[in-house]
């Protein structure tokens, strides 16, 4: 076994050093073909996590709930009657729910007039439980913070600023301790909303809003029904059960079928998570084909390359036949040849794609749309190590099918072959 090995090594050495340009544009195709597979899938994951940092970016596995009428006849009650939370039923939610880990509630104003200075514009207004900053992934810019339960307690006038509505008040200035005039009442601006990236939306973009301690909004614009509420659960899995506890508690208060769709009906974050996810997946596999199938051609280059091998050694294969060489001698250089032209080429190959992706890395994302949306390319374990098995498969094939072949040569007929 060991003296075959070293006679295939020594004939493999021997042909690749008298076919050097052959093997170099042999390496080259095969590592052109690693690079467009690595980027494209480096180009799939880095958009896939965009995207679902971008989902998160509302708030992670959340439901939203809008007021609604029912659609049945309940115990005697018409269809037609509108279902509508109030402040107080929060801490009646609560106690009924007790998959969920947050519930609030929000009020909203839609054309408020905000002041500061000699500017004033007409922004959104929301009113929300201090809880709101977490849930829905409010974080704040440096210096300043979102408010807090003791500012919700105290019905404080303070006020928590998205980043695009604070530039368009504030402009340079930054606007943390500065009192801006909300409907003509005094507020102070605590906060103002870090950047983020926001796919999913329900009332407008977060950037382009202003939350307040919703017992203020409620004593300044004397509301108590609240436009929509909001629950978390840990997990996703969590969220089916959540559901059907919400339905039950509103149902039984406010005496309506909570099998009834047409009031119980919600945005369920979770479920769009896993659609997300699922869809992501898809496209991941798309791309990965596409690539397979670039590597592919270049697979098919070396097993020509190996065939037009075999054409021009037939008669030495024929003579080496002849005088007794044992059938792996012939065979086990062209599939030694084959691997690893394949995966030298993956090595270069991979090398590049990687000094891609970390040149991608140093693009700023700022000022680049394309960048901030697709997200910047980003190479996985699992995409090197699905890269280098289909390289290692192709490998073994571009030398096999030429080595048989060269196995079943004729030595006699060898001697008529020119």
């Amino acid at each position: 076994m060991g003296r075959d090995f070293s006679v295939i090594a020594t004939l493999f050495f021997k042909a690749s050093s008298l076919q050097k340009k052959r093997a170099i544009l042999t390496v080259a195709a095969i590592a052109w073909g690693t690079v467009a597979i690595l980027m494209l899938l480096a180009f799939g994951e880095g958009l896939r996590h965009q995207m679902v940092k971008a989902r998160r970016g509302m708030g992670q596995n959340i439901a939203v709930w809008w007021s609604g009428e029912t659609s049945k006849v309940w115990q005697g009650l018409p269809e037609g009657r509108r279902i509508q939370a109030r402040l107080d039923d929060l801490d009646y939610l609560r106690a009924k729910m007790p998959s969920s880990t947050g519930i609030l509630g929000e009020m909203t104003s839609w054309q408020t007039t905000l002041t500061w200075g000699t500017t004033t514009i007409t922004g959104r207004v929301t009113g929300a439980n201090w809880e709101y900053g977490e849930m829905r992934h409010h974080y704040p810019q440096a210096g300043g913070r979102f408010f807090n339960a003791n500012d919700q307690r105290d019905k404080k006038r303070v006020i928590f600023l998205g980043n695009q509505l604070a530039e368009d008040i504030f402009g340079e200035v930054n606007p943390v301790g500065e009192i801006l005039q909300v409907a003509s009442v005094p507020y102070l601006v605590i906060g103002v909303l870090n950047p983020k990236l926001q796919m999913g939306t329900y009332k407008g973009p977060d950037e382009m809003g202003a939350v307040i301690p919703i017992t203020t909004f409620s004593a300044q614009w004397s509301r108590q029904w609240l436009h929509n509420v909001v629950f978390k659960v840990g997990v996703a899995e969590d969220m089916p059960r959540a559901r059907e506890e919400f339905a039950q508690a509103l149902s039984a208060k406010y005496r309506f079928d909570p099998a009834d769709e047409q009031v119980t009906a919600l945005w369920d974050t979770a479920e769009g998570g896993k659609t997300l996810a699922a869809e992501m997946r898809r496209f991941q596999i798309f791309l990965g084909i596409i690539g397979a199938l670039t590597l592919l051609v270049g697979g098919i280059g070396v097993a020509n390359i190996m065939y037009a091998v075999v054409k021009e050694k037939t008669r030495e294969i024929g003579v080496q036949m002849a005088i007794g060489a044992h059938r792996s001698w012939i065979t086990g250089p062209f599939v030694l040849q084959g691997m690893t032209y394949t995966l030298l080429g993956g090595a270069f190959g991979l090398v590049v794609a990687i000094i891609l992706v970390l040149l991608f890395q140093l693009v700023p994302v700022e000022g680049n749309d394309a960048i901030a949306f697709l997200g910047k390319p980003t190479l996985s374990a699992e995409i090197a190590v699905s890269t280098a098995a289909l390289l290692g498969f192709i490998g073994i094939l571009a030398g096999y099918f030429p080595a048989r072949r060269a196995a079943t040569v004729d030595p006699a007929e060898t001697l008529r072959y020119e």
